[in-house]
């Protein structure tokens, strides 16, 4: 496995993306919505570092299964518990390549009336981009490539490297 992006260096665009939602928020609470099961690490180390009162929940969707290219069909496997009507609610995404799941979950989040709605992603693959899919907030630029560590996954593994690995054919 080749290491991406090191350990070292996800730590401190945490610490810069915080910054950013910081100032962005103030002291407004947010419902930091952690899109699962990739986006746990980031958005637990996200959430150390707001300033603003945080309220965190879950909300899990697929389009890959077990496959390292999407299936093209977004399911929703676990909604949120947490109300959003009238409060702002920040998506934290693990990575964001076609669009389709981010795009998807932002229009079903919008019928539930959130004061705001932004997103943040740790990873994003503009070039692989076929979907409207906006991001507020980006942790770093990647080729289309399949990456795995720090929350992501191939078939459930590798979830726990500290750092953004290269899959090797």
């Amino acid at each position: 496995m080749k290491v991406l992006i090191t350990q070292s260096a996800l730590d401190g665009r945490t610490d810069e993306l915080a910054s950013e939602i910081n100032a962005t928020y103030g002291e407004e609470p947010v419902v930091l919505l952690c899109v699962l099961k990739g986006a746990y690490i980031f958005a637990a180390d996200l959430a150390r570092r707001l300033t603003c009162p945080v309220v965190v929940d879950f909300i899990q969707v697929s389009s890959y299964g077990d496959s390292t290219v999407s299936s093209g069909v977004v399911q929703l496997k676990r909604d949120h518990d947490v109300n959003i009507e009238g409060r702002h609610t920040l998506v934290v995404e693990d990575i964001v390549d076609s669009g389709l799941t981010l795009e998807h979950l932002l229009a079903m989040l919008r019928t539930r009336r959130p004061r705001s709605l932004r997103t943040v992603a740790m990873l994003s693959k503009a070039r692989a981009r076929g979907f409207e899919a906006p991001l507020d907030w980006v942790g770093f630029e990647i080729e289309n490539q399949f990456v795995v560590g720090y929350g992501l996954d191939h078939a459930e593994n590798y979830r726990n490297l500290p750092y953004i690995g290269l899959m090797e054919e």
